[in-house]
């Protein structure tokens, strides 16, 4: 019986610090994308509070609120609903971070899949 209540004490102690071994996200990042219209400056104001990430993103379209927002690990995803000349397109990011940088795949609509590196601003 002691082992077996070690073993859950454990289990639980390595659950609750797995938030301490997350990438840490909060904050600003800033990327150039290369995209079919152009390039396109983003500016990105993370908060993460437990697995959930919300924010904003922001370019020369606007400014919009980051929806379904999670944070697994060094993981992160989200989507951006942006109103581009009258038209809802959604962005669907998925992103690793490494340091100071996230490399991003994003998912524009059905029109285009877009690679870049968002990185911190400091």
């Amino acid at each position: 019986m002691t082992f077996h209540k070690l073993l859950i004490s454990t289990a639980f102690a390595l659950v609750m610090l797995a938030p301490a071994f997350a990438a840490e996200i909060a904050g600003k990042w800033t990327a150039a994308i290369d995209t079919q219209i152009g390039v396109q400056n983003y500016t990105y104001d993370f908060k993460v509070e437990g697995g959930k990430l919300t924010g904003k993103a922001k370019s020369q379209y606007g400014e919009t609120e980051i929806t379904e927002g999670t944070v697994k690990g060094d993981e992160i995803a989200f989507i951006e609903n942006l109103d581009f000349q009258g038209q809802a397109l959604r962005i669907a990011y998925k992103g690793k971070v490494s340091g100071d940088e996230i490399k991003f795949t994003r998912q524009v609509g059905e029109v285009a899949t877009e690679e870049f590196v968002a990185k911190r601003q400091k």
